[in-house]
């Protein structure tokens, strides 16, 4: 099954890092979406180094810019946020199922129920009393 067969019935909002080749030039980050939903071109990304790039489908935020920042981390966290919401807004993707708050970091998310409850009987185990 090809890539886009595979992708066909999802969406997917992507970014990450390029070390500065492949159309690009220099070192930059990058976000896109699949499949591209019409006017995710036009959204704003931020901060205002960021562009869109026509020729590489993505929108790009050099590496110079965050390197270079007052507070790194804050700087590419808002290109991630403004691209990502770019492609759900543009997408009309179901934010309310899809998001989160953010996570501490170092600090794992709860997962499901806080008491799951007894675990399942091993299939070796036995109820029955018998020994081997």
């Amino acid at each position: 099954m090809s890539s886009s067969r595979a992708m066909s019935s999802i969406e997917v909002s992507s970014a990450g890092f390029w070390p500065g080749n492949g159309g690009a030039g220099e070192p930059m980050f990058y976000a896109y979406c699949y499949p591209t939903p019409e006017n995710f071109a036009r959204r704003t990304a931020v901060p205002e180094e960021a562009r869109w790039d026509v020729t590489l489908g993505e929108f790009l935020l050099p590496y110079e810019s965050v390197r270079t920042a007052d507070d790194p981390e804050v700087v590419l966290l808002a290109f991630l946020q403004s691209t990502y919401e770019a492609a759900a807004i543009t997408g009309a993707w179901d934010r309310a199922a899809l998001e989160c708050e953010p996570g501490v970091p170092g600090r794992p998310r709860p997962m499901g129920s806080p008491d799951p409850g007894p675990a399942a009987p091993s299939p070796r185990s036995s109820t029955t009393g018998s020994t081997p």
